[in-house]
């Protein structure tokens, strides 16, 4: 699903601007938490960064000094995955940070990114979607998806209007570098989580003298556009379901679902078939399919996920307890879908940044997709990473295409992906790390993601402090065991 698209190189970079002279409180932005002796400020920064004299953004930078100012080396700063927060630094990354090693070496800086938290918002309108969410739509509804895409895009043009366009990775890469200039130092050193990893790669392209250690962690494949990233999810969660199905397999006397991971997965569809009986059988089958892709991600919860299933065999068969007790079994689970749920607005990051990459416009090459998924992948809403996305319709002309990654001046780093990351897909990691010459730590047998201090696995985490705060890389590409163990049931006697 690779493709080569379109680059920018390194000599695309601002015209001089004026580093900005930040006024450091202790008021913070809002109530995320903080550490004492953290520091707030706001950086006003070009929206567009080739007209440094036009209009504004506002960045909100957060700072916590170096515990140990004699061995100080400098700052890190890191961006999360998305893109648009989804909950994740920002300013609180002191906070996350700061009961490590790395609190001594370094002020920690944290910022919201340009469109997200207490920085400039991008807003997007809401807008609801009429298609029901179905993890298995029939072709009948194809056509709805794709308006409900139409309308949130055009939903997305009302609310974000002109700074849309300037939302964008190469744009977080420059506001980066400016608060690095603010700060006075003459190199960063940076963590990137996700989509953060891919900002990371690009600010190491665009700014290589600038750029000191560097840790991408859970990285989207280099050359993959966006719909190339949607897609690749199908398969990481697939590749975590086959797993558990072939564990759940070897322990038939336990869970009775049948011997070998095909006898699992056709028990597994028994029980959408009979879910899909039951009165709202359609939004029960639904989350039956989320919750066999969440939770064989996490290897813990594995004789759980198998327990679930057998049970539903049992309630949801004819003369069974019913549509109560499914909806008791599958309580938990949530859907997935891009939701509207915040009254009249919403962050729309996600889709201008994910809108940097062309997209198809053909919708019969969404619906071609969706049919496959549909049978190959229906486990974790996998048929909805197929389906048309606002991009189909886009409504702007990105200022610039995306950046050509490459390592060229500044030091090697380390690439952490876990084997089976559901989210941004293991050969992402591999890919990213072959690209730019960096280390590459594997996490085993591992559904993490986001996984270096914010996924509490000690020997990652051992790995990377050596790095980051002694400089010290593994000697080659390494592997450490995932955090979540799987149950400790025996399998089956041969």
């Amino acid at each position: 699903m690779a493709t080569n698209w379109p680059g920018t190189d390194t000599a695309r970079v601002p015209r001089e601007f004026p580093a900005p002279r930040p006024r450091w409180s202790a008021e913070p932005f809002d109530d995320r938490p903080a550490v004492p002796g953290t520091e707030y400020t706001t950086l006003d920064v070009p929206r567009d960064h080739t007209d440094p004299a036009g209009d504004r953004v506002t960045l909100a930078v957060s700072r916590l000094r170096a515990a140990d100012p004699a061995r100080r080396r400098g700052v890190l700063l890191a961006v999360n995955g998305g893109p648009g927060g989804d909950g994740g630094l920002g300013t609180s990354l002191p906070a996350r940070f700061a009961e490590t090693g790395l609190h001594q070496v370094y002020d920690l800086i944290g910022f919201d990114p340009r469109g997200t938290g207490a920085s400039t918002p991008l807003y997007a309108e809401v807008h609801t979607p009429a298609a029901p969410f179905d993890s298995r739509p029939p072709d009948a509804v194809f056509p709805q998806l794709a308006e409900d895409m139409r309308q949130r895009e055009l939903a997305c043009e009302r609310g974000g209007g002109a700074l849309r366009r300037h939302i964008s990775t190469r744009n977080t890469a420059r506001d980066m570098d400016l608060i690095r200039r603010a700060l006075g130092e003459s190199r960063i050193s940076f963590v990137g989580y996700a989509y953060g990893a891919y900002v990371g790669a690009v600010y190491g392209s665009m700014f290589p003298a600038h750029l000191d250690r560097s840790v991408l962690d859970s990285c989207v494949g280099p050359r993959w556009s966006w719909r190339e990233q949607f897609l690749w999810q199908g398969d990481a969660v697939h590749r975590n379901v086959n797993q558990w199905a072939r564990w759940t397999g070897q322990r038939h006397t336990v869970f009775g679902l049948g011997r070998g991971r095909g006898q699992v997965l056709n028990a597994v569809e028994r029980a959408a078939a009979l879910l899909e009986d039951q009165p709202g059988g359609v939004r029960l089958r639904t989350l039956l399919d989320g919750a066999v892709g969440t939770r064989s991600a996490d290897r813990a919860r594995w004789a759980e996920l198998a327990r679930v299933v057998g049970a539903l065999l049992a309630v949801a068969a004819p003369g069974g307890a019913g549509p109560r007790a499914c909806e008791e079994l599958l309580a938990e689970q949530s859907t997935w879908r891009p939701a509207d749920s915040e009254g009249t607005r919403r962050i729309g990051v996600l889709e201008a940044v994910t809108l940097e990459h062309e997209w198809p416009a053909d919708l019969e090459v969404y619906y071609t997709d969706m049919r496959d998924f549909r049978k190959r992948f229906p486990y974790g809403y996998g048929v909805l990473r197929a389906q048309p996305w606002v991009g189909a319709f886009r409504t702007f002309e990105p200022a610039e295409p995306p950046t050509v990654l490459r390592r060229d001046g500044y030091p090697q780093g380390l690439v952490v992906q876990a084997d089976g990351d559901p989210m941004d897909h293991y050969a992402g990691g591999v890919a990213m790390a072959e690209l730019l010459g960096h280390r590459l730590l594997t996490v085993t047998d591992s559904g993490e993601h986001e996984i270096y201090v914010l996924g509490a696995n000690p020997r990652v985490d051992e790995v990377v402090h050596r790095y980051l705060v002694d400089g010290v890389l593994p000697a080659e590409d390494t592997t450490c065991r995932g955090a979540a163990a799987r149950p400790g049931i025996p399998a089956d006697a041969l």
